[in-house]
């Protein structure tokens, strides 16, 4: 299948305001650097996609450290995007070369959220004159916020998604297994230009879906029966994340009331969000209708996430998330309702927080049914 999503003079991204906006965030917080594990939080920050990196901030460097084989993939993934970076290769953990990129730093911020007790410790015992700080969003608070480059490729992987399932849609009435219509709706997105699928393809036919989290299994899709399918692509870097909950022939009157409901309760925290609306308010709309309907037992998950480098990034869209909303989110809207031995609902859209409300970039049918 030839691509039908233009990947190409896809925008900018903003990668000197990135680097320049976490320097100012350590002036803030009188760190002389931050020490940056976190894999996403280092691409967003540099460009550089491979699998074994730390990145030193300091006032007046940017210094990446790395093994051999990203000796020639770092340095140019990060001039691509113009990031004036130093990048230090050494065969393993390097005390050396740590301390030499660390300069004449007396004070530097750990990411408490990503590195472990034992590196903590390795580098507690490497430099007794470095008071190590833990901090926690430092980097992840300024990726919540999307810039051009970012919505544009986020928007081509939920487009990407969108034509692949209208491509295969249809396949569900021949009675393929869920581990086989998985597959065909990953090879489609492929062919349409992803580079992987975002995470493992939920498919979950009848009484599968009653499981949020069910696995594709070798259970034949059959007519009457609700199937959820929860997808995604990835486009440099970047997630979409879509679920629609498809009806399969002629469905019995409780899925159809199933489907009522969460479309109902989905509608209501999509006209939620806005800037300045605290996200627990979003799933507050979504829980309140799906509590009258009887099955507040029944969405025992929270109502969405943010979504970017990371499929789960924040901020959070639960009951109990403290965030509040700003032009520039990108998170989803996905309440459910699942009961046991029938079957499941879940309808999911991920969408652009903006001043007035915000826009969806996932646009396929809400309700489909086929057969």
């Amino acid at each position: 299948m030839a691509p039908d999503v233009d990947l190409t003079g896809l925008p900018a991204m903003a990668m000197g305001g990135r680097i320049d906006s976490v320097r100012a965030d350590l002036d803030t917080r009188e760190l002389d650097a931050l020490l940056v594990t976190d894999l996403s939080n280092i691409r967003w920050l540099t460009g550089f996609a491979g699998s074994n990196a730390t990145v030193v901030v300091r006032p007046e460097a940017l210094v990446l450290l790395t093994d051999g084989r990203y000796a020639d993939q770092a340095p140019a993934q990060a001039a691509a995007l113009g990031v004036d970076l130093e990048v230090v290769v050494s065969a393993g953990p390097d005390k050396d070369h740590l301390l030499s990129a660390l300069g004449s730093a007396t004070t530097a911020g750990l990411e408490a959220d990503s590195i472990t007790w034992a590196r903590q410790r390795t580098l507690a015992d490497w430099f007794d004159d470095l008071e190590l700080v833990p901090t926690s969003g430092v980097i992840s608070a300024f990726r919540q916020v999307k810039d051009e480059g970012e919505l544009a490729r986020l928007e081509a992987a939920a487009a990407i998604a969108d034509a692949a399932l209208a491509e295969v849609i249809g396949r569900l009435a021949d009675g393929p297994t869920e581990g086989e219509f998985a597959r065909e709706l990953e090879t489609a997105m492929l062919g349409r230009g992803a580079s992987a699928p975002s995470f493992e393809t939920i498919v979950a036919a009848g009484p599968n879906g009653a499981l949020p989290h069910a696995r594709p299994s070798n259970r034949v899709i059959g007519s009457g029966e609700l199937v959820v399918l929860d997808f995604g692509a990835l486009v440099d870097g970047y997630h979409s994340d879509m679920t629609r909950t498809v009806g399969v022939g002629e469905l019995d009157d409780q899925s159809i009331r199933m489907l009522e409901v969460v479309e109902a309760a989905q509608a209501a925290g999509r006209a939620t969000v806005g800037a300045g609306v605290r996200a627990n308010e979003v799933d507050k709309a979504c829980r309140d209708i799906i509590t009258d309907a009887g099955w507040a037992e029944a969405f025992p998950h929270g109502t969405g996430h943010g979504v970017g480098l990371d499929i789960h990034e924040a901020p959070s869209v639960g009951a109990r998330s403290e965030s509040e909303l700003v032009a520039g989110n990108v998170v989803t809207v996905e309440p459910g309702v699942y009961l046991a031995g029938h079957g499941g609902v879940r309808i999911e859209d991920t969408v652009v927080v903006t001043a007035d409300g915000c826009r969806s970039i996932t646009h396929s049918p809400r309700r489909p049914v086929v057969g």
